[in-house]
Order: structure tokens, then sequence, then C-alpha cells
């Protein structure tokens, strides 16, 4: 690119994090399908296992396929380091225990996509770490909730399914007052609709699996340091006691400098995702990185078909209600429109006047909609949260997290917004 340090985000999203291969000046992405590397000598395999150096070892520590897609995304996001892993899910589970222990706590948004809460409510607790679950919409109560215990701050920059708005620079105030990390769930707004970490967040956790790869034909997760957290506080005693999982290393101590910076992408990779073996394959990275390519493209389409079938819902007579960031009046908007610059996402739920027969009615009556579980597909998507996606938690959790019986779930797609709006047409119309 010549002189040109600093690329726009359309660029970086096709070219960051890859060179042509310098052997074969292959132009795109290599997929190696190997499960080792060969090391040049015992001084290199040393140094290598030792971070002396850097380089591969094994597929499930690291792959040069899965080097260029987290690089991308560190580039994307605006971070230091990132660690792909084999789901969304996965790269949650390795977030927590990098920086949390038997005894510990994390205070957490209620909003949170079922699968997370369940891992908070009912997993962790089994863990010996426990969680304190507050209202998003009242930045204070993360603060109220913060004890001695507590190692991180956790939420959704849109809460799925209840599409709640965190201010997030709100939030990351608490954190830094009490010196914790901010780890934020950016999957609903990808990078390109907001970049997190310039708004205060510390880690950044996505799916893959959804708008990033785009087509909904892989599964996958990653998480970014953003390398602007000190971890040398000994009250985050897995960086700061010797590490049985790592040769007693103390990772806010023994590290150098520039390694000392990204300590928790580290960690991450070396203890969980090496120990417990959740690794993403160098395929399903290849598809991602695909996707990433066009997500510049897509995102906005994905934003204006929402915002459109949110103003044609919220005039509806069989909608009881309609949540939509970009909607006047949503009780997220004021949020939204000052972080939300570039478009207000893909999501859109509302609720079947009727309750919930009629709300399966309508989605059993949809023909271009896909009844499903997933969100963030070049296809519109359709599915009733309570009854499947959020079934595991109780109906006061529900409620908690804004999943009422009646409410369907949107995922807007790509498809023309005359055929997508037909289609919600003819469904509500069997009510």
């Amino acid at each position: 690119m010549g002189n040109i340090t600093e690329r726009r985000f359309d660029t970086e999203a096709i070219h960051g994090g890859q060179v042509p291969d310098p052997t074969t000046l292959s132009r795109g992405v290599a997929v190696y399908r190997t499960s080792s590397f060969v090391f040049k000598s015992a001084e290199h395999a040393s140094n290598l296992f030792n971070l002396k150096e850097p380089g591969n070892i094994y597929a499930r520590l690291g792959h040069p396929t899965n080097a260029v897609l987290e690089d991308r995304i560190s580039i994307l996001e605006g971070g230091a380091a990132s660690v792909t892993a084999a789901s969304g899910t996965a790269a949650i589970f390795n977030t927590v225990i990098t920086i949390a222990k038997a005894g510990d706590e994390i205070v957490s948004a209620s909003n949170l996509y079922g699968g997370t809460y369940t891992l908070f409510d009912a997993i962790f607790p089994d863990l010996g770490i426990t969680t304190k679950f507050v209202d998003v919409r009242d930045p204070k109560s993360f603060g109220r909730a913060i004890t001695a215990k507590t190692k991180l701050l956790y939420l959704e920059t849109i809460g799925n399914p209840g599409l709640d708005v965190a201010d997030i620079p709100a939030i990351a105030e608490v954190a830094r007052k009490h010196h914790l990390p901010l780890v934020v769930d950016g999957t609903f707004t990808t990078p390109y609709l907001l970049k997190t970490i310039d708004l205060g967040a510390n880690i950044v956790v996505n799916s893959l699996t959804k708008w990033l790869g785009g087509h909904g034909s892989a599964i996958g997760g990653i998480v970014t340091d953003a390398g602007n957290f000190d971890w040398s506080d000994p009250k985050f005693t897995l960086f700061n006691e010797p590490d049985k999982n790592y040769h007693g290393l103390r990772w806010a101590a023994d590290l150098s400098p520039e390694q000392k910076k990204v300590a928790f992408a580290l960690r991450n990779r070396c203890v969980p995702l090496r120990n417990i073996g959740a690794c993403l394959s160098p395929d399903n990275a290849w598809i991602f990185l695909q996707g990433i390519e066009s997500l510049h493209v897509r995102m906005p389409l994905h934003s204006s078909n929402a915002q459109a079938v949110a103003e044609h819902l919220a005039k509806h007579p069989k909608a009881a209600w309609v949540r939509f960031p970009g909607l006047k009046g949503d009780p997220s908007y004021s949020v939204a429109a000052r972080l939300l610059k570039k478009g207000y996402g893909g999501m859109v739920v509302f609720g079947v006047k009727g309750g919930r027969d009629a709300g399966q009615k309508f989605i059993e009556s949809l023909e271009l909609f896909s009844h499903l579980a997933n969100v963030g597909d070049a296809k519109s998507l359709a599915i009733h949260p309570a009854s499947t996606t959020h079934s595991q938690l109780s109906e006061e959790q529900q409620v908690e997290g804004g999943i009422t019986p009646d409410l369907v779930r949107l995922s807007i797609g790509l498809e023309s917004i005359d055929d997508i709006i037909a289609d919600l047409d003819q469904g509500l119309a069997q009510i």
C-alpha cells in the first residue's frame, strides 16, 4: 500500500493479516491441513514451548491459517491479539477461566444469549465461579454488585434477544474505577458497527458463526485482547502467582514487556485452549475469512432491511409491540443513537397479538424466513426464544432477560426488502 500506514476498515476486512505466500506466491489464504509442525532443532522446539520465540507447535495451540483470521479480527477490532476457538461459547468459557477460578465472582448483564446465561448460572457455579446478574439498562448496577471477589464485568453490545443496547462507555467507567476488565460480547454488532475497544472494552468476544462468517456455514468463536489492561494487580491471582499449568510462569511478571501487553491472550492460548482443546479447524477459519471480506458490504444492508422491517411491524395491527434499537421511542434508542453511527444491526423482535400460540402459527406460516436456531445469516431467520434458545431459563429468568412468551426473534437477511415484508405480512395474515 505504498506509504499508507493506516488502512480503512473496508480494506482491512479484505487484506488484514495476510500477504501473498512468500513461497508459492498464492494470493488466497492457504488452508494448511496439518496437525503438527516440524522443529528446526531441539533448541527451536524448547524456545517455542517456553515462549522465547513465536511459531507453530501443534494445531490445537495455534495454526497459520487461523493466525490470518486472528490477525484480521485484531486489526478490525483495534486490539492487540486474538485467539480463535471452536465456537463462540468455547471462546466465552475460555475467557472466563483465563481470569477467574474457584471462589471468584463475575458481574454480568442479565440480558444474555440463553447458552451464555446457562454457562454463568448453572455450569460455572459447579466450578466454584459465581455470577451476579444485573440490569444492563442501569450502568451503576454493575458497581453495586462488585465485591472483593469480582474478577470481571461482562455484557453483550446488544442483548440477545431483548435487544437492549449496553451503554458501554458508562459501564467501562465502572470497570476502570474498580480496576476490573470489561469483557464485551460484540457478536450482534461486529466491529463494523461498533468498535467496543474504543469505548473502553478490555476483551471482546465474537461468535464467528454469525455476521462475521455471514452465511451459516461453520461454527467458531474468537476472543480479542485489547492490550490495554494491567494484570499486575495481586487480586488477579492467575496472573500473579506461579502457574502450574505453565512451568510456574507468572503471566503479569515474568513475560517480556511486549508479551505482558497481551498477557490475557497468551494465557488464554497456553492454558484453556492448549489443555481443554476447543480449537478451531483451519477449514472453518478459511470459511470465516471469506465471509469477513464482505462484512462491510453486508452489515449496512442487514441494518437497513431490519430498520424497514421494524418500522413496518410497528404499524402492523397484529404486532403487539416491536423492539429495534433504531426505532425512535425504543427504550434503547437514546443509547443506540449515540453509539451506533453506522446502523442498528440486523435483529428485530416483536410480540404477536394472541400470545404464544399465535406466534407459533406465525412462524410455521413463514415461507421465505427459515425457522432455525441461528442469527446473522445472509438468509432471513425466525425463532421463538422462550420455547427454544432460552427454554433452559426459568420464567423469572426469561422475564429478567427481556424474554416474553409472545416474543418472536427475527434475524433479517439480505433478500429484497419487499420480499421480506411480503413474507411477514402473509405469515401474520394466517393468525
